[in-house]
């Protein structure tokens, strides 16, 4: 492209040569340069129309304002719908919750003393938008609420924990599982002497080698050569109860060693004061020999009893 420039009064002439690239550079530099100077001379116009109020601008300021204001609203009420939505199911939860630890607290045995709800109810009306402080109460409520049922869980957890560690450490384990009782508890005529005498344990018929587990949880406090028991093992189990495994042929666990209920602690002999292979068993409180029936027949009692309660939580 060529543009040529003239002068009248020197009667000159100049040329000036633009390219297509040069031509549409000039072209966007100029619209660049108006909408600058458009988009300066708006905005100082409509921010001294707003601030001096007139009339035409001033009106379109508060339709703009006024329209992002109801916008705002429709938004936050239709957040507030959708939470309130979710609180409510919330709360279902909640009293599902409710019921599921009045269950659970039952067989923890600890005793749920909750207040329960006024009784509501009446006819439905048309509902009104729910209000931000109106909600904010409601969770205010949940959290309290979760916060009580919180603590109460904590409580049967612990509760439960507890039973299960003390029904591990009951002999209820059968020592030698699937063997015939040769011998139970109490007066009978001695095999050895031939006079009467207490059997202070139960005598479990099995061949030399047959394994002996421990009847429950607790620590070896004794494990010697006894000249009428034999090779003989003790666990104690807390509480003052311990149980006695005589006449042991070879043993696995050493004074001071943990076992666990069902855990291999020695095999079957016939060591000590016998007149063949079995095993001794006995179960001892305070000292004092007790009849491992009883003991080995605790469970299916209590299952058939019921758990009774020990222990009672009050909620806030």
């Amino acid at each position: 492209m060529q543009v040529i420039i003239t002068d009248a009064w020197l009667a000159k002439s100049r040329a000036i040569h633009l390219s297509g690239w040069q031509l549409m550079a000039a072209a966007l530099t100029a619209s660049l340069g108006l909408m600058l100077v458009a988009a300066g001379l708006y905005h100082w116009v409509f921010l001294k129309g707003a601030r001096e109020g007139w009339p035409v601008i001033g009106s379109v300021v508060r339709l703009m304002v006024k329209d992002e204001t109801e916008q705002r609203d429709r938004y936050l009420r239709e957040n507030l719908n959708v939470m309130a939505r979710k609180v409510g199911d919330m709360e279902a939860r909640m009293m599902q919750l409710e019921s599921l630890g009045a269950r659970v607290s039952g067989l923890a045995g600890v005793s749920m003393d909750l207040k329960t709800p006024p009784g509501r109810g009446g006819a439905l009306v048309s509902s009104r938008p729910l209000s931000l402080e109106e909600l904010q109460a409601t969770l205010d409520d949940l959290e309290r609420l979760t916060t009580q049922r919180v603590d109460l869980m904590t409580v049967i957890e612990s509760r439960l924990f507890d039973q299960r560690i003390r029904k591990m450490m009951v002999p209820t384990q059968a020592p030698v599982p699937g063997k015939p009782l040769g011998s139970a508890f109490g007066w009978r005529i001695d095999p050895i002497t031939g006079t009467s005498a207490l059997h202070t344990g139960q005598d479990y018929q099995a061949d030399v080698g047959t394994v002996i587990l421990a009847a429950a949880g607790g620590v070896v406090v004794t494990q010697s050569m006894h000249p009428e028991y034999g090779q003989m093992i003790e666990v104690d189990h807390g509480n003052e109860l311990i149980t006695r495994y005589a006449h042991a042929s070879r043993v696995f666990v050493r004074k001071g060693d943990l076992v666990k209920r069902g855990q291999r602690i020695a095999e079957v002999g016939t060591s000590g004061r016998s007149t063949g292979p079995h095993l001794h068993f006995e179960v001892l409180v305070q000292g004092i020999p007790q009849d491992p029936k009883k003991f080995l027949n605790l469970t299916q009692t209590q299952a058939s009893a019921g758990t009774p309660r020990v222990a009672t939580f009050t909620a806030p």
